[in-house]
């Protein structure tokens, strides 16, 4: 989600819907680590994706960029199916869902994503994820019935959307800011809650493990992806070493080796706790521009991320929710 959620690249209503089949022995296998190590490390992971992805796109086009990502994703998950001996989803009907969940979840929003960062920071990519729980709860409200309206939710949704102008310095005529990559890169965090609400209507109660069935969503995206770059690209004629090793660590550990902690963690933890994951994600990513690729950050950039983590944070509570311990 990823998204980013995760990508993150991101939270997918799937690990959530799907993590309650995962076996007594996988949640064994994750909890080899503390948790909260698990977490820190997945906010680290998914905070660089959006480093990841800037320095693959100075070498390879966007497309080609996100067709890497969900390839060495799908071997990375593949290879712990193949340890476990878990089979992929089985019905042309869930192969079907799951190729539209791919298109959703990991196809368009990964290239849009690349396509941001040829324009804009990585850090200001990280931010634009932030806002999908905005999002999200926008569109629960019409898409979902069982999401019901608060004054608190629209406070945070209003709040938030303040927060974004911030970032982009609103007041100022929204100058120094790249609208089409600023554009792209909201495009993409607004692909996540639509291709969850899709998941949560389709494949809710789909037999397999959450693992298999990402497994099969990220070979299906890599179908598409290897398509679509057929088309659109051409094959690249040398295979630099800094912005390849990104783009495979994107795949292998930003898509592959983050989902399956994802899931441990919302075993363990529950998918409330685990998808605070989200709000250190855009700290992350910022910090990341700064330190490595020596990215400007000015005041109106963490005060306007800080603004829509709260927003965000405020449009996940629910009337009488009981806090994880």
């Amino acid at each position: 989600m990823s998204a980013p959620t995760t990508p993150r690249p991101t939270l997918s209503t799937l690990s959530t819907t799907a993590a309650s089949a995962t076996t007594t022995a996988a949640v064994s296998r994750v909890r080899l680590l503390d948790w909260r190590v698990r977490f820190a490390i997945l906010s680290v992971v998914w905070g660089f994706s959006f480093l990841l992805i800037k320095v693959g796109t100075e070498a390879y086009a966007p497309f080609q960029v996100a067709l890497g990502r969900v390839l060495f994703g799908a071997l990375a998950l593949l290879a712990v199916l193949l340890v476990r001996r878990e089979p992929l989803p089985r019905g042309l009907r869930t192969w079907g869902h799951l190729g539209v969940a791919a298109l959703l979840l990991n196809t368009v929003p990964f290239s849009l994503f690349a396509y941001a960062e040829l324009s804009i920071p990585s850090g200001l990519a990280g931010i634009c994820n932030a806002t999908s729980p905005l999002w999200g709860m926008a569109l629960s409200l019409v898409a979902l019935s069982e999401d019901r309206p608060t004054r608190r939710r629209f406070a945070g949704l209003g709040l938030g959307f303040l927060g974004v102008l911030t970032v982009l310095g609103a007041w100022q005529g929204f100058s120094g800011i790249d609208a089409k990559g600023t554009a792209y890169a909201l495009l993409a965090a607004l692909c996540y809650p639509i291709g969850w609400i899709y998941v949560r209507r389709t494949l809710a109660g789909t037999p397999g493990s959450p693992v298999a069935l990402t497994g099969g969503q990220l070979i299906f995206s890599t179908l598409q992806l290897t398509l679509v770059s057929a088309l659109f690209t051409t094959a690249p004629t040398s295979f630099p070493l800094w912005p390849t090793l990104s783009v495979i660590a994107l795949g292998a550990l930003g898509t592959g080796m983050a989902l399956q902690m994802q899931y441990g963690l919302v075993t363990e933890v529950g998918p409330t706790t685990a998808q605070m994951v989200t709000y250190f994600i855009p700290v992350v990513a910022t910090t990341a521009g700064v330190l490595v690729l020596g990215e400007q950050l000015h005041w109106n950039t963490p005060v306007g991320a800080a603004i829509i983590l709260a927003g965000a944070a405020l449009t996940q509570t629910r009337p009488g929710a009981r806090r994880p311990a």
